[in-house]
């Protein structure tokens, strides 16, 4: 990877990253991509085939458990902020708009 698609990364995470932090993350990135290519040339080297048993989902009744809005204020309350009874969240999507 470049140092300008770790630093565009960095700024899709919203993650501040120095020049040093840069560079040690190019070697950790190219080590971890290297690794995985490794498993992915073993997976497709198998030519076991894969017994699979017999595959379901297990669901439960949806079903309301508790009173609507017995947590609510307790949740509200540990919000970093809110509006009314809305948890208010910074805008990501388009943030020049």
């Amino acid at each position: 990877m470049t140092k300008e698609e770790i630093k565009h990364l960095g700024r899709l995470s919203r993650i501040k990253l120095t020049d040093d932090q840069i560079d040690k993350f190019n070697g950790e990135i190219d080590a971890v991509l290297e690794y995985v290519s490794q498993i992915n040339e073993i997976v497709a080297d198998s030519d076991k085939e894969k017994e699979v048993g017999a595959v379901y989902n297990v669901f439960r009744a949806d079903e309301v458990t508790n009173t609507p809005g017995e947590y609510s204020e307790d949740l509200l309350r540990e919000a970093p902020c809110r509006q009314g009874d809305y948890v208010e969240v910074k805008k990501i999507l388009n943030p020049e708009d």
